[in-house]
């Protein structure tokens, strides 16, 4: 049987170095040979991870004979989370072990089980305190006139976006000539027509319709239009 180790870290840009360290230093000092390594890179939040399942997988079979994390919020962050897993280690009899936290559950007491019920719901407080937190930040944010989120894009980008597609024009270089993500551009355009506009002003905004046309458009032609005929004389 195997001495389980998980790691998790939230994103790409952080790394298991300081967890995975401390783990080995545990292990080796009681001389556990046959270890395996399991490792997301994922929110804690998420109760689906390769990693967990794939340890998941391994207790059920009977693989794993213990289980060494670096602190408890690194099998998960919420409560209920926290419980099934620990309901699912009893079952098949894996002790939990995390050392920089003082939990080991193969000394079964009533004093290691209360201490783990409590981390767990530490756990789960911080966690909210910190959507709390971010929701405030959101809020005031509003009430200071911020706008959240994308900016808006006016509608004739969209028309023209729609044209160029309709020419041929690929997402990417559609993308670059309209300043917008090739993302928006495929969003905006699947399934979609041009509206035909009477003409094109620059990239943002409408055309100008006959009614607004320049001396030689409509104005021109009214101008013409109420001038008096010139008549000939006659010689007779």
């Amino acid at each position: 049987m195997i001495t389980a180790i998980y790691l998790r870290v939230s994103t790409d840009e952080q790394n298991c170095d300081s967890q995975r360290n401390e783990l080995e230093t545990y292990r080796l000092a009681r001389k556990w040979s046959d270890i395996r390594v399991y490792q997301d890179v994922m929110s804690g939040g998420k109760a689906s991870r390769p990693g967990l399942d794939a340890l998941l997988r391994d207790i059920r079979a009977g693989k794993v004979e213990r289980l060494l994390a670096f602190k408890l919020d690194r099998l998960g962050r919420s409560l209920a989370h926290l419980a099934a897993l620990l309901t699912e280690l009893e079952k098949h009899n894996v002790p939990l072990i995390i050392p920089g936290q003082g939990i080991d559950t193969s000394n079964d007491t009533p004093a290691g089980r209360l201490q783990l019920n409590v981390l767990g719901a530490v756990a789960e407080f911080e966690r909210g305190i910190i959507r709390e937190r971010v929701a405030a930040g959101l809020k005031a944010a509003k009430s200071r006139g911020v706008r959240l989120g994308r900016a808006p894009v006016s509608a004739y980008i969209f028309n023209r976006a729609l044209e160029l597609r309709a020419e041929g024009c690929s997402l990417r270089s559609i993308a670059r000539t309209l300043g917008i993500s090739a993302g928006t551009v495929q969003n905006r355009t699947k399934g979609k027509h041009v509206r035909h506009q009477t003409s094109r002003g620059p990239i943002g905004q409408p055309g100008r319709s006959a009614e607004h046309a320049g001396p030689t458009g409509g104005q021109g032609t009214q101008r013409e239009a109420g001038r008096a005929p010139t008549q000939t004389a006659s010689n007779g």
